[in-house]
């Protein structure tokens, strides 16, 4: 066998053979891209559903207190207050109560208590973001009305009662409520130059409860951020199958050709 002819086998199998180390890599990374994906479009669908969950356990939490406090919706502010107070002292979820009476707030437990259309210009809804109330500067809070006929009750909650949910969800996912034309997320609200980043994987949902939306995403680059941190914790392993796939490789061609040199050599004799 000529050695040209001897050099050009040993180069396609060298070729053959790197080929065959780079197969395992590449599928590998190909299922590392997929597996990712999938895992953040899963985290995100399951955390609106169980965001929403979560939240409406917060705001029922409020709305019992409210129609706890509506037995005292009617009757004199004397004989009231001091059990509304007592209700909020008991209550951590709680900020204030206050009683209303056609549209107006005649007995509350704050000395300077809102009106109810500061808190709530659109009349149809239940719960409402109030930012920057009056003697609370950048502060916000969860405003809940309730009403029977010209009786109501309004109920208040810091904002942070709202956070503090969406914190609990440590997964790198950004969350925000939107109660009608107000946001709030875990370090910021609709008072922010722009809204958080969630163009990767969105999701919404909205609660059939209360009516608020949920809306779920990963800020831009994120999904490379945590391909590139998985590919640097698993490629050495990769890289590993690779080089053994290819060195068996390797020694089994480097044995055919052997065998194929001796019968050569036999022949010729």
């Amino acid at each position: 066998m000529s050695r040209t002819k001897t050099a050009g086998q040993s180069l396609i199998e060298l070729l053959l053979t790197l080929a065959i180390s780079l197969l395992p890599v590449g599928s590998g990374l190909m299922i590392i891209f997929y597996q990712q994906d999938k895992k953040l479009e899963e985290t995100a669908r399951i955390s609106v559903k169980e965001a929403i969950y979560s939240v409406d356990l917060a705001l029922s939490r409020i709305h019992a207190s409210a129609s706890a406090a509506m037995m005292l919706a009617g009757t004199p502010c004397e004989s009231a207050r001091e059990q509304l107070r007592d209700q909020v002292a008991t209550a951590a979820h709680l900020r204030s109560l206050a009683l209303t009476v056609d549209g107006r707030v005649y007995c509350s437990t704050l000395k300077t208590p809102f009106t109810p259309d500061q808190m709530f210009p659109d009349q149809r809804s239940q719960f409402r973001l109030v930012l920057d109330p009056p003697a609370m500067p950048n502060a916000v809070l969860l405003a809940y009305q309730l009403g029977e006929e010209n009786l109501g009750v309004i109920a208040t909650s810091y904002g942070m009662l709202l956070r503090n949910e969406l914190r609990a969800f440590q997964t790198g996912l950004t969350l925000l409520l939107e109660f009608a034309d107000l946001y709030i997320w875990a370090d910021g609200d609709s008072r922010d130059p722009a809204r958080p980043s969630q163009k990767e994987f969105f999701r919404e949902g909205v609660s059939a409860k209360y009516g608020y939306t949920v809306k779920a995403g990963y800020a831009e680059g994120y999904s490379a951020r945590e391909t590139r941190q998985t590919i640097k914790q698993l490629f050495p392993s990769l890289a590993l199958v690779g080089i053994f796939t290819g060195s068996i490789t390797y020694w089994g061609l480097f044995r055919q050709r052997n065998r194929r040199v001796r019968s050569a050599a036999s022949k010729e004799n």
